[in-house]
């Protein structure tokens, strides 16, 4: 079977580059605040138990993911940092959470009720962050709920009250709502607080822009997702080592007159006589077919209109005249080569959406190949093994 890798098309990801951001994180956290790793979705496409691996390593104590499904596949690497389950859980993924010594998020009461079930028929005694809903208006019990209803069921002794929680809305552009988010927080806490005499040993509110911007949203834990792997977390974000390196390589070039139709539905027509090089990605890779005639790419450091739509498995570029291009280059398609940059933000751009939609989106087609160090020094072309 003929693969990505076979094809030379490639993403490396730059485990230096994950050690940095965490560092940047931890400089930035109010003293004794914890870093959690959030690696879901297989650490956003990155690959999961290396970035957990490296996370942990630089700094960070807690890993979160979406499904317990994710944190067993960590525990059978030989992790056994904290791990916290943020999503929902059925029946069955509690039975795994409870197994794996995974962390459990709670907002349901079929959901707890399975939690209760499960802690008594393994015997074993299962953490728990209860999640309030300061406004987001997704998962998480009514803030009024949390004394009384939710306090005495977290009062059984089958489960330890671990984390109070809450997911904030708009920490990367409003900051009104995210004052307004964190007073009914800081209200909860209090009514915790004063029903129980002390509080769970775990407080968290904050996400990469809030972990940058808004330290009094720190408490004693931020959730880091975004940030993690280099994108911004919010316009003007402090600048962060972007991990991941795409690159794919030249399979043809040719050289076309004035008015050449180059690619599905003649979208792109030459002016003049032009030089089109064909690359080995496409759509089917993650490579978007929005980038089509407005995406650029780097090729021996210099940008290269992304000229026609861009098919399944194939992209088509035009290439300057003053710049030499030969069948099995390798252009740059996301990351850095020479003194120029295209980043997760940039297809964001192009595709008008988000650079987590971005990088969970990058195909298992295209094989992830992990580079322990960064030269941050190094200005020639893509990073190879």
């Amino acid at each position: 079977m003929v693969t990505a890798d076979a094809r030379g098309t490639v993403a490396f990801i730059h485990l230096g580059a994950v050690a940095a951001n965490v560092k940047l994180f931890l400089d930035k956290l109010t003293p004794g605040t914890e870093l959690m790793a959030v690696v879901k979705a297989d650490a956003y496409g990155h690959g999961a138990v290396p970035v957990a691996k490296t996370a942990l390593a630089a700094g960070a104590t807690w890993l979160g993911v979406a499904a317990a499904e994710e944190g067993r596949a960590l525990r059978s690497e030989g992790i056994d940092a904290p791990i916290l389950i943020l999503g929902a859980s059925n029946s069955e993924q509690v039975r795994l959470a409870v197994q794996d010594h995974l962390d459990l998020t709670v907002f349901e009461p079929l959901a707890w009720n399975s939690i209760c079930y499960w802690a008594s028929a393994l015997n074993e005694t299962v953490r728990v962050h209860l999640k309030v809903d300061t406004g987001m208006g997704r998962l998480g019990v009514h803030p009024d709920s949390v004394v009384g209803e939710w306090s005495q069921k977290l009062s059984d002794p089958r489960v330890v009250f671990q984390g109070l929680m809450s997911h904030l809305a708009t920490s990367d552009l409003d900051s009104a709502y995210t004052a307004q988010q964190l007073e009914i927080f800081l209200d909860v806490i209090e009514a915790v607080r004063q029903h129980q005499g002390s509080l769970p040993p775990t407080i968290h509110l904050a996400n990469s822009a809030a972990a940058l911007r808004f330290p009094g949203t720190h408490f004693n834990l931020v959730r880091v997702g975004i940030g993690l792997y280099g994108a911004g977390p919010y316009p003007k974000a402090p600048r962060l080592a972007p991990v991941m390196q795409i690159t794919a390589p030249v399979t043809m070039v040719k050289r076309v007159p004035p008015h050449t139709a180059i690619g599905y539905g003649k979208t792109y027509e030459t002016t003049s006589w032009s030089t089109v090089a064909t690359l080995g990605i496409g759509y089917a890779d993650g490579y978007r077919r929005a980038f089509s005639n407005r995406a650029s790419v780097l090729l021996h450091g210099r940008r290269c209109l992304v000229a026609g739509r861009v098919s399944m498995d194939q992209t088509t570029l035009v290439v300057p005249d003053d710049v030499a291009v030969s069948v099995g280059d390798s252009v740059v398609l996301l990351g850095s080569d020479g003194d120029d940059q295209i980043t997760a933000d940039d297809w964001a751009q192009w595709a008008d959406t988000i650079s987590y939609e971005i990088f969970t989106g990058i195909s298992g087609r295209i094989p992830r190949r992990y580079i322990e160090n960064v030269d941050k020094g190094k200005k020639s072309g893509p990073m190879e093994l």
